[in-house]
This record gives structure tokens, sequence and C-alpha cells, in this order.
């Protein structure tokens, strides 16, 4: 095995002291700890130190990195102009000299064969690619929507969207209809990017009537691209009088282009919350912000380098509906090898008799020879219960770091990641979950190579981001911050990458009630955490009702309208429940029309309608029948109350039934949630 690299944070402490006189040190939490509270307590200094370190390059001049500092609404590198796709390409020349791939790609049905893309391959379909959205009139701020799963195809539709100055959005292609249209009925898409189908678990879902569906109920779609991802060709749609092209026959053009230099806040992408309290709110990012978080959080915490410096491959398991998949996109801002794998991370054999073959993500890391390793903690998990060994399913010895998020990670899991994954320098391999959210795209706690990794514990609060525990608020809406306690998980500074607004909301009145409605001002992530001594940090899953299966997080109003759209269901309500080191459960309960009985026939058409308009994910764990759903009196479903009292806290605490409308209901959850203890 090669010798390892240096740390890239070491790199990054050095160039501190040879151009700002700065001496920090960060193998130890004390060392860290100093060079953290400088990041968030000179905010102007620091982010204009990341972006010097990493060469970022403007063509129009600007005077200071933070303008504003308010939360919501700072402003960050006023008058700067840059590019997500122009930061991507700046690595091209050197990594394919080095004879470094852009893009390594495998998918169910491709066995042990991988799929590599050169950069100067990359480059000519964005390049084609983009050339044809302006063809057809996509101008900068223009919406482009993707219904497309994790292929190369999506990341040259992504970067040819962000060259031209368009906003992209994404869908995987294994969400509903209904899930689908909230989201994009917003955003008023000019143009659609979508497949025929995919493939998870060794069956093929054909989706073109799905996509017809989609263009049929968006009228502001006025040209369509199909990628043939099923078949070798994308077959008859019905485009509802829409010109259609063949991202096979654009893609297959020589072309050049250069990504347009734009402002340091125009908007690159849309991504979306949950929609626990109705529509999902539609986040807009901007292409500086997600530039420069992406570039410190991959390579300074993550300590991803570049390929041609350090052969680096990048490989996090996600599907295009996550915000992981951005992230692991964003391998290609440092000039990384990304590795990509469309499919179940079961195997083909997930969907079939024979049950899942959880070694397929281990062979494909082995294969395309990856140096990084990520997935969702639910993965780990389920390898550790299905008694996989990795270094049994095929040669590992490049790889040399393991992340995981999406919740929290048991010791267990820990454990077994240690024994199973190769010793790289003779010692455990280095683990680092991290923990941070779609909401600002980035990571609030994370890894750090040189720092003593602890089981149950992640490392550090991620440089720039001031993150702290706080109690509930006092009179005057502030907390207090914990040390060693459970406490709301808050940052009392901002961040570039937080968002530039929610889409379609004046006065950005919901973006404010989202994230500043419990401390004025601080921004609340809705995630209990526990700050250690050492300065590390632990997650204690959600603090609000959002349901999160497998990392994917999914409201649950979306989840109502689809269940309670059946004529036999009056009222439904459904947690979440996140324990830590146990696997989430998720009951949902119905209360039907008068006379009815939940049988298995009904139980079966509940977990259809979730599956079919949402997704797999989220079919709940038990379907129970309840008398009554608990309601305030203004009539809110009381989820959040319902989740604490699941959870053991005591129901005098938490369902006040002077505030409810129903409180003859209570009596039934409390003696659910005495049975589940």
């Amino acid at each position: 095995m090669p010798a390892l690299p240096e740390p890239q944070i070491r790199r990054y402490l050095r160039f501190l002291h040879d151009t700002r006189g700065l001496d920090f040190e960060a193998d130890t939490p004390a060392g860290y700890d100093a060079l953290w509270r400088w990041s968030v307590n000179d905010l102007e200094a620091f982010w204009r130190s990341i972006w010097d370190y990493f060469e970022l390059r403007s063509p129009t001049p600007f005077s200071k990195a933070l303008v504003d500092e308010r939360m919501p609404g700072a402003r960050w590198f006023e008058g700067a102009q840059l590019n997500y796709a122009q930061q991507v390409f700046r690595h091209a020349d050197a990594a394919h000299a080095g004879g470094h791939p852009a893009i390594v790609f495998r998918n169910e049905r491709m066995g042990r064969a991988l799929q590599t893309t050169s950069w100067p391959e990359l480059k000519r379909q964005v390049a084609a690619l983009a050339q044809s959205l302006v063809a057809v009139g996509v101008e900068p701020g223009d919406r482009v929507c993707a219904y497309l799963p994790n292929i190369p195809q999506t990341v040259v539709a992504f970067l040819a969207c962000a060259s031209v100055g368009a906003v992209w959005s994404v869908c995987s292609p294994d969400m509903g209809p209904v899930a689908v249209l909230d989201r994009w009925r917003q955003i008023e898409p000019k143009v659609l990017i979508t497949c025929d189908g995919y493939v998870s678990g060794g069956v093929a879902y054909d989706r073109r009537a799905v996509v017809a569906e989609l263009i049929a109920q968006l009228p502001s779609v006025r040209h369509v691209v199909t990628v043939a991802n099923l078949e070798p060709a994308f077959g008859a749609l019905d485009a509802d009088g829409r010109s259609v092209q063949r991202f096979e026959d654009i893609a297959s053009r020589e072309a050049m282009f250069e990504p347009l230099s734009l402002p340091f806040d125009h908007p690159l992408w849309i991504v979306y919350s949950s929609g626990t309290t109705g529509l999902p709110k539609a986040i807009v990012h901007g292409h500086g912000g997600i530039v420069i978080e992406q570039l410190k959080a991959g390579t300074l915490h993550n300590d991803i380098g570049s390929a041609a410096q350090t052969g680096e491959r990048f490989h996090w398991y996600s599907s295009t509906g996550w915000i992981m998949w951005n992230s692991q996109v964003s391998g290609l801002l440092g000039g990384a090898t990304i590795c990509i794998y469309d499919g179940n991370p079961g195997g083909p054999r997930a969907g079939v008799e024979g049950g899942p073959d959880w070694g397929v993500l281990w062979r494909f890391a082995a294969d395309a020879g990856v140096t990084f390793f990520g997935a969702g903690a639910a993965f780990y998990a389920s390898c550790l219960k299905a008694g996989i060994e990795p270094m049994k399913e095929g040669d590992l010895s490049s790889l040399r770091a393991i992340g995981s998020t999406g919740s929290p990670l048991s010791d267990e899991c820990y454990q077994w990641i240690w024994d199973h994954c190769p010793k790289v320098d003779g010692r455990d391999i280095w683990l680092t979950p991290i923990s941070g959210g779609t909401d600002f795209a980035g990571a609030f706690v994370a890894g750090l190579r040189t720092l003593p990794v602890v089981k149950g514990e992640m490392q550090c609060r991620c440089l720039g981001a001031a993150v702290e525990a706080w109690s509930e608020p006092d009179a005057s809406g502030r907390g207090r911050a914990l040390v060693d306690e459970v406490g709301e998980l808050v940052c009392t500074r901002p961040m570039p990458s937080m968002p530039l607004r929610f889409w379609g909301d004046p006065g950005n009145q919901r973006y404010h009630d989202s994230y500043f409605d419990m401390y004025p001002g601080i921004w609340r992530h809705g995630d209990w955490i526990r700050i250690t001594p050492r300065g590390g940090a632990v997650i204690y899953g959600r603090s609000d009702a959002t349901i999160n299966r497998h990392g994917i997080r999914m409201g649950t109003a979306e989840l109502y309208r689809a269940v309670e759209a059946l004529p036999e269901v009056v009222d439904s309500l459904v947690v979440d429940l996140e324990y830590l080191g146990r696997e989430s459960y998720m009951p949902l309960f119905v209360v039907l029309r008068e006379g009815l009985t939940l049988d298995e026939a009904l139980v079966k058409r509940m977990r259809d309608a979730i599956r079919q308009a949402l997704s797999a994910r989220h079919v709940p764990n038990e379907i129970l029948q309840v008398p009554a759903i608990p309601r305030t009196l203004s009539g809110k479903k009381m989820e959040l109350p319902v989740k604490k009292l699941l959870m053991g806290a005591d129901a005098r605490q938490v369902l006040n039934p002077d505030a409810m409308a129903n409180a003859d209901c209570v009596a039934w959850f409390q003696a659910f949630a005495a049975s589940r203890r």
C-alpha cells in the first residue's frame, strides 16, 4: 500500500503560518479547540483564508468575505464572481495527465465491470449539453429539473446547468409523482431531463408513465431531454407536445463551452426539506457558498485531496434524493475521482428470493480502488447483522477512511468497522461520522484525521461552524450553552452555504420560521446534541417530527396525503423514533371510518399507497388503529408530543390535556408507550 499522504489540515495550518503568521496545531483536542474558536470568532479572517488557500478566482474584485453578519440574510463575498463548474474543471488537465479519471461507475447490471469517464470526456459532454440548453432558450436563473438516478449522465446534466447559470433540481426516480410534483410545481422548471427507469434489487422499474404524468402536470416545462437508462433507446414517451431530445445524441457532439462567471450568491441548486408542516420547503443555495463550504468540509475535514496529488478516489453511497449525492459530486471541486454506484446497496438479490448481498458496495470499492468509503449508518448496521467481512469481498488495500452519516452510528458498528476493515499504517482505519443537513448542504460536526477517534462520538465541531448545545430559551429568547448535556443543536453565527432563501417565500417568513423561531437570530437545526468535554459531539436524533429513514428526510405531511386519500382513513399520525444504537422504528396510527376494522388487506393498500407516492423507505414499520389522533385546541396533530411520549417522556410533561381538543385519547398512547418499554 502506498504511504499515506500528509493530512490536508496540516497543509492548511502551514499556509496560515506562512501567509498570516498564525500558529495552530490540530493533533490534540486542545490544539484543535483553539483553531476552531479562531475560525468562529473571526469569520472574516477564517473564510478569507479558505478562499485564498483554495486559490478561488474571481474576475471581479471584492473587499470583504462577510459584508453583513445577520441571520438570516448574511451577505458573503459581495462583488466576487465564480462558477461551480469552473472550479471543477480547473483540475481537469493535471488529473488527466496523471492518468486519473473523473468518474468511476458501476450499476447492478454490470457485474464486476467498471465504466470510467475521463476528465476531457466529462468536460466535452458538459459543454455539449450546456450548448444545447442555451439553444433551447435556457437563461441564468431558469430552473432545470432532473428525474435521474445516480449515474454519470446526472453529473453531466448538473454541471451543464451550473455552467449556464440554470438552477438545478433533482429527484430520484424511485420517488412517486405526488412527492415529485409537490417539489417541482413550486419552482416551475423550463427543462426536464429524465430517464426511462431504474434498477434496484434486481428489479427494473419502467418510469415512463410517471414521466408522462410529470410532464402533463408541469405546464412550465417546454423541453425534455431523455436518458436511456433501462434500454439502449428511451422508447415511446407522451411528451404532451413538448420538444424532445435524446441525451445520447447531445452528448456525442464535439463542443466547447466556458462556464459563465456568476455572482457569488447566484442560485446553484434547489434542494428540499421534508415537508413536515405542508409542502416541502424549496431551499436555494448559491454557487459561492456551496463551493467554499464543500471545499472546506471535503478537504480539511474529510481529508480528501486531489487525484493528481494523492490519487484520491471518493465514494459515498447515495441516491440522487439525498444531499449526500451533492456531497459526492462535490468531490470533483477538489479534483478527486468520484466513484458512484447506482442500485440497491443490498445488491441485485435484495428484491428477490435469497435476500440481500451486503458485499456489493465493498466489492465495488475494491475494484474501483476507493480510498474514502462513505455510506449511511444503516448500511453498516445491515452489514454487521449480515455477517459481512469487507476484506473477504476484495482487495481493499487502497482504503484509508470510512465515513458515516444519516443517523447515529452505534458503538457496535464502530467496532465492526475496526475489526473488519483494513488497518492503515498498523492502526484502526480512520472512522469519521459526520452530521449536517440538507438545509445548508454542509456539516456541523465531523472528523479530523489528526485527532483521536472515540467510539460513539464525532471528533469535532467543523471549522467556521459556531455550533453549540443550547438549553430551552429563557425569557429573552436565548438558550444557555451546555457542555456534556443534551441540548438543541444551534449555530450562533452564519455560514456561507446557509440558504439564500426559500423559493416562493415572500418576506422570508417560512425561512425564518424554519430555523429562527425558537432563538431569534440563532439557527436551530432540529437535532439533539451533546458537546463532550474533549470537544467531540454526540447526536441523539431529531428534536422535531421529521421522518429520517436511512438518511433520507421526508415530512409527515407528504405521508398523510398518501394515506388519507384512502376512503377508509379518517385521520392519521406518524412518528419516527430514532434510538441511539438501535434501528429506527416508525409506527403509523390511523383512525378509520366508523364500523371499520384494520385488516391485512387495508394495511397492504396503505403500504402500497405510501410506496407509490413517496418511496419504499417511507413505508412504516407498523400500522395501528387508534380511536383518535391527539390534536391541539387549534386542530394541529401533536406529532412531537407523541414522539416524546413514545421515547419515554412523562405524559403529564408532554401532553397537556388543557391544550388538547381530545384529551381522552391520551390513555391509548400511554398504554402503547408502556408496552413498547
